[in-house]
């Protein structure tokens, strides 16, 4: 399914992500990047645009709030992601997972 969409200077780059972890960038409607991922990997391509080769780079990661990118050109920021980072998602989940555990097993009469 598509994630999103940027325009940026005439290209048109769209991310893609699917249920099994595959992530897909395509500019112009051409792949330029494509990897599998579980908690977020980092793109790297290059574009020759206007006689000049430009680099550009998208890094994904789980947020508080879900997928979250930063996305470079030349080095230079476009797009950056509040910084919540996974840790702090993962550390909520793993305190819910607890919670729901032991609530569980207190019913049951097993703690």
């Amino acid at each position: 399914m598509k994630y999103t969409t940027i325009y940026l200077d005439n290209k048109k780059i769209e991310i893609f992500n699917s249920l099994l972890g595959k992530e897909t960038i395509k500019v112009d409607d051409q792949i330029v990047s494509s990897k599998y991922s579980i908690f977020g990997a980092d793109h790297h391509f290059s574009l020759k645009e206007e006689e000049e080769l430009n680099h550009y780079q998208f890094k994904f990661s789980l947020g508080i709030n879900g997928v979250i990118y930063d996305f470079y050109k030349n080095d230079k920021p476009i797009i950056e992601a509040e910084k919540g980072g996974c840790l702090t998602f993962l550390l909520i989940f793993l305190m819910f997972t607890v919670g729901v555990t032991l609530g569980i097993l207190k019913v049951k009469g097993l703690v």
